[in-house]
């Protein structure tokens, strides 16, 4: 089973560098999958963080080899080329261990932040995100992974042929590309997506890698095979998504040995405050492994490979 950490880095006591650096080592140390930054929106009325996410995930790059790092951002927050590029970059900096967390719903107030007060309905925040969505994949895959030569002898710097202008114009966004970041070293960043409605599913199938699945774990097995299906319908190898379960820290190791044999999941991701993870590393962790439904090391480099999806170093 693939295991993440999911840490809110706005919710509650705020937390030194030193201390989420720790958490990052220690969650490396013991083999979890990726740590999965999550941050409040701009006023949310929650908790502060000293930090951004994804300059966050930047720094814990710099202090860990291994796990994949995941961070969020805002569709509403960011125009998609200056997002794609971020990623692209964190992705390079991290050697191919990054990944985007985009959300399906709306934050309340988050776009009175960003010259729209009245913010967006239903169904054009849907279409503006799939839109977003296709636009920052694109522009990922806007060169190819030999693209780059960096040839002085002949002055030449790219391959004009394997190089591909996006030239998107859509309802919402008019987006030329390509991006001035080389492929990223896991070929795209990964692509995780939550809060994803019925309407939204169809959408989740056709773009993310990675869905976190909210909601009972007596419902899982029907959202699991809901998903799979969709998938499929998509075109894509039904594995090529992975549906992760998201629980609380107190869970016990029989409940997500039972979700994981019934194929209700491909992993879980678990919603864990720095001080509880010593308490699952040392009581939960060393069951499941026991019983051989958690790897003993990480089997590649890349969070890709982490995951067995496309284009890791398997």
């Amino acid at each position: 089973m693939h295991l993440a950490v999911s840490l809110n880095i706005a919710s509650g006591q705020p937390l030194a560098f030193s201390d989420l650096a720790s958490f990052a080592k220690q969650a490396e140390a013991v083999g979890l999958d990726v740590i999965i930054l999550d941050d409040a929106v701009p006023d949310s009325g929650g908790s502060e963080s000293p930090f951004e996410a994804t300059t966050l995930l930047a720094a814990l790059a710099t202090v860990t080899s291994r796990i994949g790092l995941v961070a969020a951002a805002s569709t509403v927050a960011h125009q998609p080329y200056n997002l794609a590029r971020r990623f692209a970059s964190l992705d390079v900096i991290s050697h191919g261990r990054a990944g985007w967390h985009a959300t399906m719903a709306q934050a309340p107030r988050e776009a009175a932040n960003f010259s729209r007060p009245e913010g967006f309905s239903a169904d054009d925040f849907r279409r503006r995100a799939e839109e977003y969505i296709g636009i920052v994949q694109g522009l990922w895959q806007g060169w190819d992974m030999d693209a780059l030569l960096f040839d002085k002898a002949s002055g030449r710097f790219h391959d004009p042929d394997k190089m591909h202008l996006l030239d998107h114009k859509g309802e919402f966004f008019s987006v030329r590309g390509p991006l001035n970041v080389a492929r990223s070293p896991q070929d795209t960043p990964v692509l995780v997506l939550s809060d994803v409605s019925e309407a939204d599913r169809d959408i989740a199938a056709r773009t993310a890698d990675v869905i976190l699945l909210d909601g009972p774990v007596g419902e899982a097995k029907a959202r699991h095979d809901d998903f799979k299906r969709r998938v499929a319908v998509c075109g894509r190898d039904p594995d090529a998504v992975k549906l992760l379960l998201s629980v609380g820290a107190d869970v016990t190791a029989d409940t997500l040995a039972a979700s994981f044999r019934s194929k209700s999941c491909d992993g879980f991701n678990i919603a864990m405050p720095p001080s509880a993870l010593e308490d699952f590393f040392d009581r939960v962790l060393p069951e499941l492994r026991r019983r051989g439904l958690v790897h003993q090391d990480y089997r590649g480099t890349t969070l890709r490979a982490h995951l067995g999806l496309a284009g890791g170093d398997q």
